[in-house]
């Protein structure tokens, strides 16, 4: 997981230097949020770790196959 963050972070890297403004790196969850600020995130998203686990899983909220 390490690798896929460190090609993020080389990418906004590139983008910047092309003279493109990119402010924010946002990766990482709750439960590697130490690894993704290490690899340069500048935004994490920690629901779980202030809320709890979620009543039901993801596949309830979004589930591809339920009709609509």
């Amino acid at each position: 997981m390490t690798h896929i963050k460190n090609n993020i972070a080389v990418i906004r890297n590139r983008i910047k230097a092309s003279c493109i403004p990119v402010n924010e790196l946002s990766m990482g969850m709750s439960n590697d949020l130490e690894a993704a600020i290490e690899e340069g995130s500048t935004m994490i998203r920690v629901g779980t770790a202030i809320f709890g686990k979620r009543l039901y899983p993801d596949s309830y909220y979004w589930n591809e196959n339920k009709p609509t």
